[in-house]
């Protein structure tokens, strides 16, 4: 186990090492016009004692823009690694800060989110897989194929019209209702609570479609196995035949999945963010990009990149717990 470990360790080490150099070499190649803009938003502001050439200059040398592709990204790397990421351009503090300041309600929405998609999803997987070619099977499949063709602007703008405004039970943008600030602590926890239901019915729906439909496909193929028919000739009950044999094989190929979503935990939701004003990591994310905030941007994608990469070396290991012949490869 401790060799499966530490090769699937380095290569997530050398993979981040190429796609860090992709971030660089994709942010290297955009226009000057982006380092211009704010160079001269710098020169203009009260107490400035650089011209906007001196602002360029200083700007590209801070993320080695002017010492080409190559030279640039090993002065990058060296600073990302020390955990200097610079300044955010258009949030004005240093993009670390603003992570930490926006990270934990996307986490929130995140993991509540993650938690009713696998306790949705899994169980109506498994059902329809029971009762394969029967009413519940293709009601589950059509609601299933719902959530995966809605797109999550479609969803989340449907969600504000019906829940919203036609019966207005919850406010459709922003953290904070109008009397937030005349409410005691439990109360503001309540209303921020109750401006997050929205978002989260949003990421559930639009989730849980590709993990039922993934479930069942698994589910079908343990149920039809030889050990599963041996298993129901030697007179064991379904519940036992379902829970103790083929629900656990089916987990071996759903940690893909479960794994895979280490990322979203904590990379915020960017479309249903941005559509419902969620000031989360996603939100802020959004604006630097459409603002040319190259510091936050560059930040944001190795951000995503470590956690992907992550997520799947948890996957790797999770295999090999679930399936011990995993680790002979």
């Amino acid at each position: 186990m401790g060799e499966f470990l530490l090769k699937r360790i380095l290569l997530c080490i050398l993979i981040f090492f190429f796609v860090m150099l992709i971030i660089y070499a994709l942010m290297y190649s955009l226009p000057t016009s982006y380092v211009e803009q704010m160079a001269r938003e710098l020169a203009t502001k009260p107490g400035s004692l650089k011209s906007a050439s001196e602002w360029i200059a200083e700007l590209n040398a801070s993320y080695g823009f002017d010492r080409g592709i190559l030279g640039g990204y090993m002065h990058w790397l060296g600073s990302a690694l020390k955990g200097e990421f610079g300044e955010s351009w258009y949030w004005t503090v240093p993009v670390t800060e603003k992570l930490g300041d926006t990270i934990g309600i996307s986490f929130a929405m995140g993991a509540v989110s993650f938690i009713f998609e696998i306790l949705i999803a899994i169980p109506l997987g498994v059902l329809a897989a029971r009762r394969q070619y029967t009413m519940t099977d293709y009601a589950v499949t059509v609601f299933g194929l719902i959530g995966i063709s809605m797109p999550t602007f479609f969803t989340a703008t449907l969600y504000k019209l019906f829940f919203g405004v036609k019966l207005q039970w919850f406010d459709i943008m922003g953290m904070q209702g109008r009397d937030y600030h005349t409410l005691s602590s439990f109360g503001q926890f309540l209303d921020r609570c109750d401006h997050l239901v929205l978002p989260i019915l949003t990421l559930v729906t639009v989730s849980i479609g590709s993990l039922m439909r993934y479930t069942r496909t698994n589910m079908l193929e343990v149920l039809s196995a030889d050990y599963i028919r041996t298993a129901r000739a030697k007179g064991l009950s379904e519940r036992v035949v379902i829970n103790r044999h083929a629900f656990r094989n089916t987990m071996v190929p759903l940690v893909t999945i479960l794994g895979g979503s280490l990322p979203g935990l904590f990379s915020g939701a960017l479309i249903t963010e941005t559509i419902f004003a969620i000031r989360g990591v996603g939100f802020c994310s959004y604006h630097s990009m459409v603002n040319g905030d190259i510091p936050f941007t560059m930040f944001y994608l190795s951000f995503i990149s470590i956690l992907t990469l992550l997520g799947n070396l948890i996957s790797d290991v999770l295999y090999a717990v679930v399936d011990p012949r995993v680790r002979v490869h």
